[in-house]
């Protein structure tokens, strides 16, 4: 029997995982990087193939060891686990290189849900494809997705943020910029910000449906649903502990334009920090509006301050 290319022979972990009492035995993965997605929160919501590959994997590349080792436990996995990631990618990525061009098999997961998503690996997985080794994806749980089906709003459109500034200025402006788009809007936020962000997106966004989705999947899970004002004014009684995923419906569809005083009180804020050039483009993206229009309207504000 060949060695293994990564490991020798005596160091191989067995390829078995357990399920319900069962032993199973996995086939070694196959060469090549493996992105497996892996609960959100509730251990069982992990599927056959992914137990498979994380069994049969050379090695498992993850964010935190500790939080991985629990479903390896938890599965009767022998996993060889390496950290991956903000801090350590640049160091780490050449040595999963090396591992591949050796012919082994790597899987790539995060502390929870699909990889990827607001969690690192973009930049392995475009060396890896660069370098010419295979890429496979094992679809799965993401708390993307189990929000906004949970939501109650709509899902054929929908944008995904990832977490907003944590300062409120640069909040409020994206906020300010997310408006704008007709779309259902997801994103993440954590417990110390969330009563905050509910906040600027009461005074910004109006009478919009939000729904509020806490440590979804865990035993704990909480689903908060109504206009963003009314939960807003509540927010000071939300648990606040777990992880927080907020979900905003789109524009009503009889939403009116931008004013023309909304649109000028927008240039002259945009007009005191950034150029004629910038001021407008920001203003283009948030009202709608021709940039013509709107650029002729920035050169009179300009003048009429002196800015010009």
């Amino acid at each position: 029997m060949r060695a293994d290319p990564i490991t020798s022979e005596s160091n191989v972990p067995k390829r078995t995982f357990t399920v319900s009492g069962h032993v199973l035995t996995a086939p070694k993965a196959a060469p090549g990087l493996h992105l497996v997605a892996t609960p959100i929160g509730n251990l069982g919501d992990i599927t056959l193939r992914a137990l498979e590959v994380l069994a049969g994997a050379d090695v498992i590349a993850c964010e935190d060891t500790r939080i991985s080792r629990r479903l390896m436990e938890r599965y009767g996995i022998a996993a060889d686990l390496k950290q991956y990631h903000e801090h350590n990618a640049e160091a780490a990525r050449p040595k999963i290189l090396a591992k591949l061009a050796e012919g082994g098999s790597i899987a790539l997961i995060s502390d929870a849900g699909t990889p990827l998503i607001s969690d690192p690996g973009f930049k392995l997985v475009r060396e890896v494809t660069t370098a010419g080794f295979d890429v496979f994806a094992l679809p799965g749980p993401s708390s993307v997705l189990t929000a906004l089906a949970v939501s109650a709003l709509p899902t054929d459109r929908f944008f995904f943020e990832g977490f907003l500034p944590s300062k409120q200025v640069a909040r409020r402006t994206r906020i300010e910029e997310l408006s704008r788009i007709d779309a259902t809007i997801v994103m993440f936020e954590s417990g110390n910000r969330v009563q905050e962000m509910l906040g600027d997106l009461a005074d910004i966004v109006g009478q919009r449906d939000v729904a509020i989705c806490r440590e979804l999947t865990k035993l704990h899970e909480e689903i908060s649903r109504g206009p963003v004002a009314e939960l807003a004014r509540t927010a000071d009684q939300l648990e606040t502990r777990g992880e927080f995923v907020v979900v905003l419906g789109p524009p009503a569809a009889d939403a009116q334009a931008m004013t023309d005083d909304d649109l000028d009180a927008l240039l002259r804020t945009s007009l005191q920090r950034d150029s004629v050039k910038d001021a407008v483009a920001h203003a283009v993206e948030l009202s709608g509006r021709q940039r013509r229009a709107v650029y002729a309207r920035a050169l009179e504000l300009a003048r009429e301050t002196g800015d010009g």
